[in-house]
């Protein structure tokens, strides 16, 4: 088969380049948009996990901008060796760019990233320059920033709303001053995916030393299309794509890594083009940037929220667990999940109870799956989302068994925690064991933070293997006495996953309550799929996994 040779520069460049680098601005815009402003710490934590994430670029802070950024820049800048170029943000302006050569003169592969207003409205507005006096500066400024540093990006911001021929003029002047990549933005996600690929092919066609450069595009979300341009751009020979984890950044936030990442890896078909990210890593740092940035992702945000791998319907379900790929168009470990989630919902149908019953350990022949549906379905009328718990207890209620209580009671709890040297956060807590003729359990334990010490403590009588995987806390009522109500999500290896509540005006007791409340459920769990194995009586079996323990304890005196 012969293939046709390339009719114009942009199909040569586009062969040439088949690789698209990823350029991670999440600790520069990302940070713009976050509640408080990240400490060196912080932002050092995150810039190694970008590394290990395989990103290309890091733009690791606008060190004019405060001597924390500058730090954090320089310290960045010496600490990440061996993977991506180490960034900085300047204005075209001789002290900002010194002091970015500065920050990233440690790095081993520095980047300045030098920016100015190019559209009417920046030009004439912000800057009040003519736009001959702004190409003489991008001509000056590109110049000191390619005799500080061999690799310059340079930004014609919102370039989606400057005059074209003008743009032109001014990506020319850029790369004949020194500049490596020419970065589009539309600064303020005004442009519409159709345009922005034009915007990419008229530079191609129309700027005559557009080959000695990289093209770049950086696209804010104010209309929802931060990634569709971005990917747009791409297929019209983009190949650096700036973008944040989980779309951070000022305003709408910017386009997100995880989306453009995937969408090209599972696209290639369409865009064949690829990235070096290393994709099962994309959750790790979602939910590292989320915590460290105070930043919650909504649940049903694209490759990274709580509900993207989540299955609700009924006929979703069922053609899941006969072939996956029927609803899931990529497997969640291909992002760093172990698996996806089947929410047991009003809507969800008999196969995935089957399934999940038989996981729990009951046997299809031993109950009416008719009866036991309409129970499930009254109850998820009524609740919302169904647990395995939920599930158990509806079971022995249609098997007629009563023995479903729960077997352990905290009798006492004793925090100590504060501020200062030298002060460790320590529980004790006594557990009362009803199986076993009210046995009395003690246990104690330190840890980061007065709820940690205390399931630590608890976990130090029950070693049942339970992760909390999200804890929430809301104010009931007002006031400084105000009810807490806490709701710990939690799981274990074997038995899956469980959901404790409680409410109380001391928060910590709602806390070690709720978190009793999964203990109950997981040994109650154990205490049935053992039953259902040995096929006889195992209430009367303590079921901590650690029994020579429970010999050992002593009763608490009082206090």
């Amino acid at each position: 088969m012969t293939v046709a040779p390339p009719k114009n520069l942009r199909e040569i460049i586009i062969m040439e380049k088949n690789r698209v680098l990823i350029f991670d601005t999440t600790l520069r815009d990302g940070e713009q948009a976050a509640p408080a402003s990240l400490t060196v710490e912080q932002k050092c934590h995150i810039a190694k996990q970008l590394a290990s994430l395989r990103v290309d670029v890091i733009e690791a802070g606008f060190p004019i901008s405060s001597p924390g950024d500058f730090q954090a820049v320089s310290k960045i800048a010496e600490e990440i060796k061996d993977g991506p170029i180490i960034c900085g943000l300047a204005r075209l302006v001789q002290k900002d760019i010194e002091v970015c050569a500065d920050a990233v003169k440690r790095a081993q592969r520095p980047r300045i990233h030098t920016f100015i207003g190019t559209s009417a409205i920046h030009t004439e507005k912000k800057l009040r320059k003519s736009e001959d006096e702004v190409l003489e500066l991008v001509k000056k400024s590109v110049t000191l920033a390619r005799n500080k540093c061999d690799d310059v990006e340079f930004s014609a911001e919102d370039a989606g709303r400057t005059n074209i021929e003008y743009l032109y003029r001014i990506v020319e002047t850029a790369i004949k001053a020194g500049a490596k990549t020419i970065n589009i933005p539309d600064t303020v996600g005004y442009t519409i995916p159709e345009q922005f690929g034009k915007i990419i092919d008229n530079l191609y066609k129309n700027v005559p030393n557009i080959d000695k450069a990289t093209i770049s595009v950086h696209c804010h979300n104010d209309l929802g299309m931060a990634t569709a341009n971005s990917l747009m751009a791409v297929a019209h020979g983009a190949r650096q794509v700036e973008c944040t984890i989980n779309g951070i950044g000022e305003r709408a936030g910017n386009a997100s890594l995880e989306e453009i990442v995937m969408a090209i890896k599972l696209r290639q078909d369409f865009f064949n083009v690829s990235t070096d990210i290393d994709t099962t890593k994309i959750m790790q740092t979602s939910k590292l940037v989320r915590n460290i940035c105070n930043m919650p992702v909504q649940p049903n945000k694209a490759i990274v929220g709580a509900n993207a791998f989540a299955h609700s319907s009924g006929i979703h379900q069922d053609g899941v667990l006969k072939e996956r790929n029927t609803y899931e168009i990529m497997t969640p470990e291909s992002v760093g999940l172990k698996t996806n989630s089947m929410n047991l919902t009003g809507r969800s149908g008999r196969h995935i109870l089957k399934t999940r019953l038989t996981e729990l350990g009951y046997v299809e022949t031993e109950y009416d799956m008719d009866a036991f549906y309409t129970m499930f379905k009254e109850l998820a009328d009524r609740k919302g989302t169904v647990y395995d718990d939920d599930l158990m207890m509806l079971m022995e209620k249609l098997l007629g068994n009563r023995d479903v209580e729960h077997l352990y009671t905290l009798e006492y709890l004793e925090v100590l925690c504060g501020k200062g040297e030298g002060v460790a956060t320590k529980a004790k807590v006594r557990i009362k064991y009803s199986g076993d003729a009210g046995l009395l359990l003690k246990g104690e334990a330190q840890g980061n933070g007065a709820f940690d010490a205390t399931k630590r403590a608890i976990d130090d009588v029950l070693s049942e293997g339970i992760t909390v995987k999200e804890f929430h806390l809301d104010a009931i009522t007002g006031g400084s006495d105000a009810v807490g109500k806490v709701t710990i999500h939690a799981s274990t290896a074997e038995e899956g996953t469980f959901v404790g509540t409680d409410s109380n005006t001391d928060i910590i007791v709602a806390s070690a309550n709720a978190y009793m409340d999964i203990v109950n459920k997981v040994d109650m769990v154990k205490r049935f799929k053992r039953n259902a194995a040995k096929g006889g009586d195992a209430d009367s079996e303590i079921v901590n996994s650690n029994a020579s323990q429970f010999a050992m304890m002593e009763e608490y005196t009082s206090g």
